[in-house]
């Protein structure tokens, strides 16, 4: 039996930074449009949460029945590890798929968006075919289009348009600068187990470009994502701030241009979820100053 600081632990609260990051952009995007309802942005953090988590309970789950995770350099995992059953995990993923369809449907009762419904179903699922099923599609190399589809531009547009009831072109680009740099994260974990995914068979997009290519990609990524806001700077002067982010960004550039393998490619997926928190902190402090000023 698994002990309770391994459910944690199996749970990768290392992750869940980047599902807070992209509600707390869309809460400030909806403030910039005179909306913000902070029930309706604590019920799209619950939901995000929760889908993180049951994210990461079906990867644990599917990687490790498909024998990806049995020599695995990162984070404690349940099923690969043997200290808690398959079906222990994968009933895990689903209360946790549960809980944030109840959350969500709160949601959209509150705000009437009923359409969200759909949208919320199409979460679950691909949150679950991430890994899971017979033709899972993060074996394919596609994770990379999930993440930013869901964990960017879904619930960051989503958390503005159940507060605003529209959209407005800085919660757009928030969208896409914090799905670049969740996607980010996810490539600096797949450059990591490059060697191990090959041997499983999982065409990760990192495999699929190569080290070398890979590593680029991630810089490019963080590159895009910090200086995308500066396109809001001739409405917005405050927009300037996300500048401050740059510093943050080089260690982790240099770690994976160095070509930094294994365990010393951790610190990367750290410094990557902080920078995300770091991104849509700096972005709600320009669009609050500018209601302000």
């Amino acid at each position: 039996m698994a002990t309770p600081a391994q459910w944690i632990s199996g749970s990768r609260p290392r992750t869940l930074p980047m599902a807070v990051a992209p509600v707390v952009i869309g809460t400030a995007a909806a403030y910039g449009l005179g909306a913000f309802k902070p029930v309706n942005a604590v019920l799209a953090a619950l939901v995000a949460v929760l889908l993180q988590i049951g994210v990461n309970y079906a990867n644990d789950y599917s990687d490790g029945i498909r024998g990806t995770d049995d020599d695995r350099v990162g984070p404690f995992r349940l099923t690969g590890s043997k200290a808690a059953a398959p079906a222990q995990v994968k009933r895990a993923a689903f209360i946790a798929f549960g809980a944030a369809m109840v959350f969500g449907l709160v949601l959209v009762v509150i705000s009437q968006a009923w359409w969200l419904l759909l949208v919320g179903a199409g979460c679950v699922a691909a949150a679950w075919g991430y890994t899971g099923g017979k033709n899972p599609y993060g074996y394919l190399g596609l994770g990379d289009v999930f993440v930013f589809v869901f964990f960017g531009l879904v619930a960051t547009l989503g958390t503005t348009y159940t507060q605003a009831g529209t959209l407005s072109a800085a919660s757009w680009i928030g969208a896409v600068g914090t799905g670049l740099i969740a996607d980010g994260l996810l490539m600096a974990n797949n450059v990591r187990d490059i060697p191990t995914d090959e041997t499983a068979g999982k065409r990760t997009l990192a495999v699929r470009l190569g080290d070398y290519r890979a590593r680029r990609a991630y810089v490019w990524m963080l590159g895009v994502a910090v200086l995308g806001p500066l396109l809001l700077a001739p409405w917005n002067p405050w927009m300037l701030i996300m500048l401050l982010l740059v510093p943050a960004c080089l260690t982790p550039s240099w770690l994976m241009l160095g070509g930094k393998k294994g365990p010393r490619l951790i610190p990367v997926l750290q410094q990557t979820g902080f920078i995300n928190l770091g991104y849509a902190g700096l972005f709600t402090i320009a669009v609050v100053l500018k209601t302000l000023f």
